[in-house]
């Protein structure tokens, strides 16, 4: 259940959320968002191995059920970007159905690469204990040892923003709502 007005539209009911409470503020989430998706390097399922982990800490229905590879050229169309979605296959493998359900338990798994098992850590620990984090050099030297620093940059900001997002969405009850199609209701006209 919402707990905010659903302001919809008729252009996407699916997004006017986004764009009808506090636009402006909406429009640079927006636009973090697209600079996350469109401009990171990380392979998909290094990316996608943590931005999962940060759908399931933080709850959210929609972060958890999309993907980016299936879904993320109709998203970038429903919010009016206009160019080509970065799902191309330089990113490396797509991950399947059997990648993402393994996510929430991957210390059990052995799906993941040490890469992709970094970045999960790495989100978690994000999310979930920020304070001790920097100063625990045993793990900053395993993550260095495994990702560049620009690479640790584009974690870091994707990771942050997939919390925000995430966090937004549930907490306001719209996670499941705003996924699907709604349709529109016209105001009733007045009877004379």
């Amino acid at each position: 259940m919402a707990r905010i007005a659903e302001i919809r539209g008729p252009q996407d009911p699916r997004i006017a959320i986004w764009q009808g409470l506090q636009p402006e503020m909406a429009g640079a989430f927006v636009a973090l968002s697209e600079a996350v998706y469109q401009h990171t390097k990380l392979e998909f399922r290094v990316a996608e191995a943590a931005r999962i982990r940060i759908a399931h800490i933080n709850g959210c229905l929609l972060c958890q059920n999309f993907r980016v590879a299936a879904d993320l050229s109709d998203l970038m169309a429903r919010v009016g970007v206009a160019e080509e979605a970065n799902v191309s296959a330089t990113r490396g493998p797509v991950p399947d159905e059997v990648f993402y359900s393994a996510v929430e338990n991957w210390r059990e798994s052995a799906l993941f690469s040490e890469r992709e098992r970094l970045a999960i850590e790495y989100a978690e620990r994000i999310a979930e204990s920020p304070r001790e984090l920097p100063g625990d050099d045993e793990f900053w030297s395993r993550l260095s040892a495994a990702f560049g620093d620009a690479e640790i940059a584009d974690l870091t900001y994707s990771i942050t923003t997939w919390i925000a997002t995430g966090r937004f969405v549930h907490v306001l009850g719209i996670d499941g709502s705003c996924a699907l199609p709604v349709a529109v209701q016209e105001p009733a006209s007045a009877t004379v």
